[in-house]
């Protein structure tokens, strides 16, 4: 890219060092008008610093945006996900993977109300936020000229950022002089701590990498029962209380967090092709990952149950990889939405030192008959001379096979 052709760029911003320097390196090597972007996803921290930062290094008040998208983020992300039971390879609940595409769609709308040429954000090339953020603003905006200043520059080390930093008069938080133990991404679905202390996968994460949950062994002796409510599919409420989907979340976040919920110690295996270790918290999503699982258990048909099963490693690996806004998802996300449409009813909870037992459900659409499952009289509901008939013409094909000589099931 031409640096004459960027006039004007929106800026994913945080307010950290890293989109700091950025700020002030486009400013100085692209020579354009700079729009700044700084999204609240929940993740915890004030962000009138950020504005005052951006302030301080010259952006205009009229060109800093800063947006209160926790609703968005639950009600049109976090929750049809969660409809999902999405894990990506089987463990990690897709806290970070899930907010790149409301940040990127609110950063296209910006770049279009304001009349920006291009978006830049501050991921690096060898993660997968690169690939998650720049997907979502080509399916958004397909001409949109994109600057990954992580991609272009010399500052390749955190000593270069700060040096550059000084230079140019960036204030730097004192806890960020030095190598800093690890870096940490967050938003109110979960918190992730990568690199440095955290790289040797063989070495315990040390107490200080936890920042949302305290330790299961510090957990209450008692454990804590709730109820949260399901309408198709979504939780609207907890112990008879209904909220707003953030809200929810918030609380089921704190509730996690006292008891010690949703520790995970993750090595995975990055889109761009290399392993990495994670240390995850999701407190609130865990507790809803049991819930959910367990009110789909007497609401949903078998076979629909087992395909939505069969097709959840996909869109997991869809949503990992950053093809939030691509037709595949689009079209699984239909197929789960009309899946959820009698997943109503309650789930109560036990959440212990760690764990999350389900305890009870009930749903005026349940599957779930006493009369045929008893093991006391039936009344005539279930003929168990029928399953003879069943067993035998599910044998057949080995019968067959075994009076062929391939007894056992050999080929």
């Amino acid at each position: 890219m031409r640096v004459k052709d960027v006039k004007k760029v929106v800026l994913a911003y945080s307010g950290g060092l890293d989109t700091s320097v950025i700020l002030k390196w486009l400013q100085t090597t692209y020579r354009c008008e700079v729009v700044t972007f700084t999204a609240d996803l929940g993740q915890g921290e004030e962000l009138g610093p950020a504005r005052d930062k951006a302030l301080l290094l010259g952006i205009k008040p009229e060109n800093i945006f800063m947006d209160d998208l926790r609703e968005e983020f639950v009600r049109d992300f976090v929750f049809p996900m969660f409809r999902a039971n999405a894990l990506y390879e089987g463990m990690y609940l897709l806290g970070t993977s899930i907010a790149r595409p409301l940040i990127a769609k609110r950063q296209i709308e910006i770049a279009e109300q304001m009349g920006a040429d291009a978006v830049a954000h501050g991921a690096t090339g060898k993660g997968n936020d690169q690939v998650r953020f720049e997907l979502s603003y080509y399916a958004l905006k397909p001409d949109v000229k994109v600057i990954a200043p992580w991609r272009e520059w010399d500052l390749t080390s955190r000593t270069r950022l700060i040096q550059f930093a000084e230079e140019h008069q960036i204030p730097i938080a004192k806890d960020k002089r030095g190598e800093a133990p690890f870096s940490v991404d967050a938003n109110l679905l979960h918190s992730s701590s990568e690199g440095k202390i955290l790289e040797e996968p063989w070495d315990a994460p040390d107490e200080m990498v936890w920042q949302r949950t305290i330790s299961p062994e510090a957990a209450p002796d008692k454990p804590t029962e709730i109820t949260i409510e399901f309408e198709r599919g979504d939780a609207v409420g907890i112990n008879g209380e209904r909220m707003s989907p953030a809200t929810l979340l918030t609380r089921l976040n704190a509730l996690g967090k006292e008891n010690g919920i949703g520790r995970l110690d993750l090595v995975e295996n990055r889109f761009v092709g290399m392993k990495s270790r994670g240390c995850y918290e999701t407190p609130g999503g865990t507790i809803l990952y049991v819930a959910h699982r367990a009110m789909e258990s007497i609401t949903l048909d078998r076979e629909a149950c087992h395909l939505k099963d069969s097709l959840m490693p996909r869109y997991s690996e869809i949503i990992y990889n950053g093809f939030w806004f691509a037709p595949e998802r689009r079209m699984l996300q239909a197929l789960i939405d009309e899946s959820q449409k009698s997943v109503t009813g309650t789930v109560r909870l036990k959440l212990y030192k760690g764990n999350t037992i389900v305890t009870g459900r009930q749903s005026p659409n349940s599957l779930y008959s006493m009369k045929h499952v008893t093991f006391e009289e039936d009344q005539g509901a279930y003929d168990q001379f029928d399953a003879q008939g069943f067993i035998k013409l599910n044998a057949l094909r080995l019968r067959l096979g075994a009076m062929a000589g391939r007894k056992g099931g050999e080929l």
